[in-house]
């Protein structure tokens, strides 16, 4: 997948977007399937989300793939999610690689069987070196709880003398986060008509252009991201300051 070239007076794409992935289950509902058959065509769109970012000239694509309140949910749907991450992982690796796309995890991997934590080992160590779309997965994330960590570290190395409290300002605060290489997110997109973040990229986000669609994941095409990048364009982003 190479980039499009773009219009000399085209605007900059956004460097870094994040989107909330949602609508799966009720893709399904709406045609009378499990919700498996929903999570299987959302793995789809997520095919179509990293082919249209590149198309799009985007460097950072953050999926929120599984949350850690996404563990609450029935052991059956659960277990269905593991199986076609299992899936998704085995058989995908290949053209990503081949596409120069570098993936990376963010999450508590605890949480996740010994064979899932060891494929995505193996594919960030296999991509590491690819200087493509940088495409960034949670995976049994919280927000909250990353900075919840970030802090712990934070009040670990101080109580041992090796961070003394007053320097902590906000680049220490982020260097203890798990995306500080990351750029922070340009633009936040949830799915599905719902108009929350859920604890997904809480400080990242900090000044992030959210967009929320109604399309249902499922169904989210390069339309619908070329859609949010348009109206990403159209905000007046000015970081809390005025513009004379």
């Amino acid at each position: 997948m190479k980039p499009i070239a773009t219009r000399l007076d085209s605007p900059e794409p956004p460097v870094h977007v994040a989107i909330i992935m949602d609508g799966n289950g009720r893709w399904a509902k709406q045609r009378n399937l499990p919700r498996v058959a929903g999570h299987k065509r959302g793995a789809e769109a997520v095919r179509a989300a990293i082919r249209a970012s590149v198309e799009l000239g985007i460097s950072y694509l953050t999926l929120y793939g599984f949350s850690l309140e996404n563990w609450k949910r029935p052991m059956s749907e659960v277990t269905d999610l593991m199986g076609l991450l299992r899936l998704y992982l085995r058989s995908e690796i290949d053209a990503l690689d081949a596409d120069g796309v570098n993936i990376r995890f963010i999450g508590d991997r605890s949480l996740l069987a010994d064979d899932i934590v060891k494929l995505m080992e193996m594919a960030e160590r296999r991509t590491a070196d690819n200087s493509g779309l940088h495409l960034v997965v949670a995976l049994s994330y919280g927000a909250r709880q990353e900075i919840i960590a970030a802090a712990r570290q934070l009040a670990k190395r101080a109580v041992e003398g090796s961070l003394d409290p007053d320097d902590i300002d906000e680049a220490v605060f982020n260097s203890h986060l798990t995306t500080t290489d990351i750029p922070d997110p340009d633009l936040l997109i949830r799915t599905s008509g719902e108009q929350r973040i859920s604890n997904f990229l809480l400080w990242q986000s900090a000044y992030a252009e959210l967009v929320f669609v109604d399309t249902l994941w499922p169904d989210f095409a390069k339309a619908d991201l070329q859609a949010a990048v348009d109206e990403y364009h159209r905000r007046d982003r000015r970081y809390g300051a005025t513009i004379a």
